[in-house]
């Protein structure tokens, strides 16, 4: 009889234990996740600040829009 309660007892302190490793090992995983998920708002806003670069040289770059061209042949054209 005694024999079990000390292995019921045991079995206590290594549930305990675990339970308080598995507490450890949560708190630094959320610790993690926090830097994790800061880390990953500063990439988006540096994302969306490159791309606001990247549209504003692509709008400093592209050809004013032809003027429209009349569809009838000029002269030179009908003289061949």
């Amino acid at each position: 009889m005694i024999s079990e309660f000390q292995d019921l007892s045991d079995k206590i302190d290594r549930l305990a234990q675990l339970a308080q490793s598995l507490r450890s090992e949560n708190y630094l995983l959320r610790q993690a996740n926090a830097l994790l998920s800061a880390e990953n708002v500063d990439f988006k806003h540096r994302l969306i600040a490159a791309q606001q670069r990247v549209e504003a040289m692509l709008a400093q770059l592209e050809p004013p829009a032809p003027a429209e061209q009349d569809p009838t042949p000029d002269d030179s054209e009908a003289a061949r």
